[in-house]
C-alpha cells in the first residue's frame, strides 16, 4: 500500500526497497557467478560422477531430478496457498514439506552447478547458442534464487513478490533443464546412466 508523501507523490513502502535490495543482492551473484565461470579456466574433467557414468549424465540426472522436485514444490505451494483445485484445507504438513523438497532441490543443483563452472566454465562462445543460453540461464537461476530466498525471510515483501519469484526461478529452471538435460537425453539417449 502506498501513502501519500507532503508532495503530493505516493511514498514506497519499505517493502519495494526491500524486494529491489533483494534483486540487487541477487544480480550480484549471478554476475559474480558468470565471471568467476568466464574466467576461470574449466578443468575440462569431472571432480566426482556420484556413480554415474560420467559428468555430463551425473548433470543431466541430477538436473531432471530438481525439476521433478521443482515441480513438487509448485504444487506444494499451490496447496499450501489454497491455490490447489480441489484441495480446500491445507494440513499442517504442507509447509514444512514444501520446505524440505525446496531444500532437496537446491543441494541436489549444487553439484550440476559446481561441475558447470569448474569443469565446464561459462560459454561465451556465441557459435554454440544452446551453451550459451545455458551459461546465462544458470547464473540467472542463482541469481533469481538468492532473491526469492530473501524474499521469503522478509515478512515485509509486497504480497505479490514471492509467487513472481516463485515462478521466474522455476522458468528459468525449467529453460536450463530444456537446454542440457533433454538436448543431452536426445542426443545421447535416455535413460543414460
Amino acid at each position: 500500500m502506498h501513502t501519500a508523501s507532503s508532495a503530493g507523490v505516493p511514498a514506497r513502502t519499505p517493502g519495494i526497497w526491500l524486494l529491489a535490495g533483494a534483486a540487487l543482492l541477487g544480480g550480484a551473484v549471478a554476475v559474480a557467478l558468470g565471471v568467476y565461470s568466464a574466467k576461470h579456466k574449466p578443468a575440462g574433467q569431472a571432480y566426482f560422477t556420484l556413480g554415474f557414468s560420467g559428468t555430463l549424465n551425473m548433470k543431466a540426472w541430477l538436473a531432471t531430478f530438481v525439476v521433478a522436485f521443482a515441480i513438487v514444490q509448485v504444487v506444494l505451494a499451490l496447496w499450501m496457498y489454497g491455490k490447489l483445485p480441489g484441495f480446500r484445507l491445507t494440513p499442517p504438513w504442507v509447509g514444512s514439506a514444501h520446505q524440505l523438497v525446496g531444500m532437496l532441490a537446491f543441494v541436489t543443483s549444487l553439484p550440476v552447478a559446481y561441475h558447470c563452472l569448474w569443469s565446464l566454465g561459462f560459454e561465451s562462445d556465441t557459435a554454440s547458442t544452446r551453451r550459451f543460453v545455458h551459461s546465462v540461464l544458470g547464473c540467472a537461476f542463482y541469481g533469481a534464487f538468492t532473491t526469492k530466498m530473501v524474499c521469503v525471510r522478509s515478512h515485509r515483501m509486497p504480497q505479490w513478490a514471492l509467487p513472481v519469484l516463485g515462478g521466474l526461478v522455476f522458468t528459468i529452471l525449467v529453460a536450463l533443464w530444456l537446454t542440457s538435460s533433454l538436448w543431452f537425453f536426445d542426443h545421447v539417449g535416455f535413460p543414460s546412466f
